[in-house]
C-alpha cells in the first residue's frame, strides 16, 4: 500500500511535466506573479489550489469506483470518452482564454459583495484552477501512474480513494510548495502594467488546448459534432463580449440590463444546442471488429479483438496491440516518435508480427474489460503476444524504438 501511495504521488508530480497540464501551469504561474510576493496570500492560494485538486481527484475517483462497482468497465480518463464532456471542456477552456484575453472579467460581482475571490486567481479561483488541472490531466499517463491506478482499482473503496488522493497531492505539490517558499516570494516581480500583457499572452495556451479538444471531438462525432461545437464556440465568444460590455457599463454607473439579458440568452442558446435532439454530440455506434488475416499484410494496424489475437497466435505470428485513443497525448507522442518510424515498421515486417489497434477514443466495453483483466486502467497500453502462444508482455507507457523492436524480435523468435 505504501509503495502504491508513493507511486501515485510521483505519478502526480510527473503529470506537471506533461503537455496536458501546460495550459493550467500558465494560470498557476500568473496567480503567483499577481500576488507580488505577498507571502500570506500566496500560502492561502496554495492551500486553496491543493484543496481544489484533491476534491476534484476524489470526485473523479469516486465516480470511477462507483461505475466499476456497478459493473461498468471504465478506466482512467473515462470521462473523455464522452463527447459531451469533451464539448463542455472546450467551452470551459475557451471561456478561460477569453477571460485572460480581457474580453470580460470573472468575479467582479463577488468582489463588490466582499467575497474572498480576487478575479481568477483568488481563493475560489485557485480551487477551481486545481479542479481544472485534474480534469485536463487525464489524457496523460506517465511513469508510476499505471501501476498505482491499477492497484487502486482492485482495493477497497477507502484504500482506492487514498491512492487517488496521493495522485492529486502530487499534481498540486509543486504549486503548493512554491506558494510556501519565502525565497520565491522575494524573487517575484512586483505587480504592474506588465501583468496585463502577461495575462493576455497566457490566453493562447488555453486556446491551443481548446483547439486540441475540438479536434478530439471531431474524431469522436464526425462533422456533425464539429459543426455544433463551432456554433457553440461562436455563441460563447459573442456572449462573453456582450457580458464584458455590460460589466464596463455597470462599473461606470450606467444601466446594462439589456446587455446582461442578451448575454444570458446566448448561454441559453448554447444549452439548447447541447440538448437538441439528433445526437450530434453522441459517438457513432461501434462497428463489429473485422476478422484479422492469419498473416500480416502491412505495417498498418488492423482492429483488435481477442479472437483476432488468438487467430494470429494460432497461425504462428507474434501480435503487437496498441491500446490508444485520440484524446491520449502520450499515445500520440509515442505514435509519432516510435510507432510511425521506419525502424518500427521494418521490425513489424521482418518479424511477421500482426499489428493491432484497440481504439478507446469512444467507450468500448471489450477494450476496457481487457485492460481490467491485465490490471491496467490508463492509456497508453502496449502488449506484445508471443508467436508460440502465452500471456502478453506489457511494454512501458513511455515507449522507445529499441524497447519496442527488441520486444517484437523476442516474441517472434526471429533474429533479424
Amino acid at each position: 500500500m505504501l509503495v502504491a501511495l508513493l507511486s501515485a504521488f510521483l505519478g502526480g508530480l510527473i503529470l506537471n511535466l506533461m503537455p496536458c497540464v501546460f495550459p493550467i501551469i500558465s494560470l498557476k504561474a500568473f496567480g503567483l506573479a499577481r500576488q507580488g510576493g505577498d507571502p500570506r496570500q500566496m500560502r492561502r492560494e496554495g492551500l486553496a489550489f491543493l484543496g481544489g485538486t484533491l476534491l476534484a481527484m476524489l470526485a473523479l475517483a469516486g465516480t470511477l469506483i462507483a461505475l466499476r462497482a456497478g459493473g461498468q468497465a471504465v478506466g482512467w480518463g473515462f470521462q473523455l470518452q464522452s463527447p459531451l464532456v469533451v464539448a463542455l471542456l472546450v467551452l470551459v477552456l475557451l471561456g478561460s482564454a477569453l477571460n485572460l484575453a480581457g474580453l470580460f472579467e470573472f468575479g467582479l460581482g463577488l468582489q463588490r459583495m466582499g467575497q474572498t475571490m480576487d478575479g481568477k486567481d483568488g481563493l475560489l479561483g485557485a480551487a477551481l484552477t486545481g479542479a481544472l488541472a485534474v480534469v485536463v490531466a487525464t489524457p496523460c499517463a506517465g511513469p508510476f501512474m499505471a501501476s498505482a491506478i491499477g492497484f487502486a482499482l482492485v482495493q477497497p473503496p477507502l484504500a482506492a480513494l487514498a491512492i487517488f488522493a496521493a495522485l492529486g497531492a502530487g499534481v498540486a505539490a509543486p504549486f503548493t510548495a512554491l506558494s510556501f517558499s519565502p525565497a520565491l516570494a522575494r524573487r517575484l516581480p512586483k505587480p504592474g502594467a506588465w501583468m496585463t500583457t502577461l495575462k493576455h499572452a497566457l490566453a493562447f495556451p488555453m486556446l491551443a488546448a481548446a483547439a486540441w479538444l475540438l479536434w478530439v471531438l471531431a474524431q469522436q462525432t464526425g462533422s456533425a459534432g464539429l459543426a455544433l461545437m463551432l456554433g457553440c464556440a461562436l455563441l460563447l465568444a459573442f456572449s462573453c463580449w456582450i457580458y464584458g460590455m455590460a460589466q464596463r457599463r455597470t462599473m461606470s454607473g450606467r444601466p446594462a440590463r439589456a446587455l446582461h439579458s442578451v448575454a444570458a440568452l446566448g448561454a441559453v442558446a448554447i444549452a439548447a444546442l447541447f440538448a437538441m435532439p439528433g445526437g450530434a454530440l453522441q459517438a457513432p455506434a461501434a462497428l463489429a471488429p473485422t476478422q484479422a488475416s492469419a498473416a500480416p499484410v502491412s505495417d498498418k494496424p488492423v482492429p483488435w479483438s481477442p479472437e483476432a489475437v488468438a487467430k494470429a497466435q494460432a497461425a504462428g505470428h507474434a501480435v503487437f496491440v496498441d491500446f490508444s485513443a485520440e484524446w491520449c497525448l502520450t499515445c500520440k507522442v509515442n505514435e509519432k516518435a516510435v510507432l510511425s518510424t521506419a525502424a518500427f515498421k521494418s521490425a513489424i515486417a521482418d518479424t511477421g508480427t500482426t499489428y493491432m489497434m484497440a481504439d478507446s477514443t469512444n467507450y468500448d466495453a471489450r477494450i476496457e474489460q481487457a485492460m481490467m483483466q491485465l490490471g491496467r486502467s490508463g492509456l497508453p497500453l502496449y502488449l506484445v503476444y508471443p508467436a508460440k502462444g502465452g500471456d502478453p508482455v506489457i511494454l512501458p507507457q513511455v515507449l522507445d524504438t529499441k524497447t519496442a523492436t527488441d520486444a517484437l524480435r523476442k516474441a517472434s523468435g526471429k533474429k533479424v
